[in-house]
């Protein structure tokens, strides 16, 4: 924001400067604004180059954050997935045994 800042504050000098020259019939005061407008124009420019280039650094860290956080709930979830099969799976294990445990006893 800085450099956008003083290349405005340029060429607002630099337009004056042309506009005192040229009303006055002096080319090198003239020349002078037209070259101070041309180095605010650059510097703001380049201030607009700065902050775009930010704002996509800033957009790909929020991008991969946000990949990531997915990334680990996605793991969190297939593991809680994986562990209620599992342990469902011995439920039904320890009560099969547990039936034929009885059926056995009541055989005897």
């Amino acid at each position: 924001m800085k450099d956008q800042a003083s290349g405005k504050v340029d060429q607002g000098i630099g337009k004056l400067k042309q506009a005192v020259g040229n009303a006055v019939g002096n080319d090198k005061l003239a020349n002078e604004g037209v070259a101070q407008q041309t180095k605010g124009a650059i510097k703001e420019t380049w201030g607009n180059t700065k902050d775009a280039a930010q704002s996509a650094v800033d957009t790909a860290r929020a991008e991969h954050r946000n990949d990531a956080v997915n990334a680990r709930d996605s793991i969190a979830n297939g593991v809680e997935k994986a562990k209620n099969s599992l342990n469902q799976k011995i439920v039904e294990f320890q009560n099969s045994q547990e039936a034929k445990r009885e059926a056995k006893l009541r055989s005897a």
